[in-house]
């Protein structure tokens, strides 16, 4: 009789659990749209943030929820792009693709070296014993965290140990910018032809003793672009929002410091920029 009843109270109970848990699932239910899991699937899965989405997953809910458009995945091919606007039913919309721009052209062969660093090969830890011993504080130390960094394989450094962006491949994930210890990367859009490779905030011709490159603040792009370009902190910066750009900003630059990127990652220099035919190593300063 105790087993019976045992017995009794133990089925009650379950069947009592399933009824509660039969209704949470009705109650608690939260529909979600069978297009999610198929917009999904059609995306890169490169979760690397450019779409402005931590991941692949919600930007594919913000695009079946109306809230973006297919063009704002600049890492999809353009068939991709365009067969989920296509199973959506919607405009394919567009966005500047976005990649990582390295604001430094000092390579070994025109920036010179007043200490020999002897450690980790890292640009991180360099930066910790007295700057990394580079003649321009703010130059690339050339020990490439950012290629380590990137997971695209979208970076890779020359023979003049520079890091070279690969615009194909890069994502505009970002980590570069957060791995460089000298700040030298942004996020920019391809659109934004115009840019300052150096941050060297020294003023005049004294910048060139330890980068043949380097911006002297001498405020001749400034002058031929007003409005454009504006001198602070002895570096030009750039008003990108005048939603204007002249290539005429670049032709008078003595040093070559501010150039002009074509979108297939070449750089122009001005007319009257130095011309650079040194391919070795420059001595180490007071050698």
């Amino acid at each position: 009789m105790i087993v019976l009843i045992a017995l009794g109270t133990l089925g009650g109970l379950t069947l009592l659990l399933a009824i509660m848990l039969m209704v949470a699932n009705k109650k608690l239910y939260i529909y979600e749209d069978p297009r999610i899991d198929q917009v999904d699937d059609m995306l890169p899965h490169a979760n690397c943030g450019a779409c402005g989405y931590p991941g692949c997953r919600p930007f594919a809910e913000a695009l079946v929820s109306g809230k973006v458009l297919p063009g704002k995945c600049t890492v999809s091919s353009d068939e991709s792009r365009e067969q989920i606007a296509n199973y959506l039913g919607v405009a394919l919309g567009s966005e500047d693709k976005q990649v990582a721009r390295l604001a430094c052209a000092g390579g070994i062969n025109v920036a010179r070296n007043k200490a020999e660093y002897k450690g980790l090969q890292s640009c991180k830890a360099a930066s910790l014993v007295s700057g990394g011993g580079k003649g321009c504080f703010w130059g690339c130390l050339g020990f490439g965290d950012c290629e380590k960094s990137c997971d695209f394989d979208a970076i890779h450094m020359n023979q003049y140990g520079l890091p070279v962006v690969d615009l194909d491949k890069c994502t505009a994930c970002g980590d570069c910018v957060e791995t460089c210890p000298k700040d030298l990367f942004s996020i920019q859009p391809m659109k934004n032809h115009l840019w300052v490779a150096c941050k060297n905030l020294e003023h005049g011709d004294a910048v060139l003793e330890d980068c043949a490159v380097g911006c002297t603040a001498c405020g001749k792009c400034a002058m031929d672009v007003p409005g454009i370009i504006s001198i602070q902190q002895n570096i030009p910066i750039i008003d990108y929002s005048m939603g204007q750009q002249s290539i005429a900003a670049i032709q008078r630059c003595p040093t070559g410091a501010i150039v002009w990127q074509n979108n297939d990652g070449s750089v122009t220099k001005g007319a009257e920029s130095k011309k650079i035919i040194r391919q070795g190593k420059l001595e180490m300063a007071g050698s």
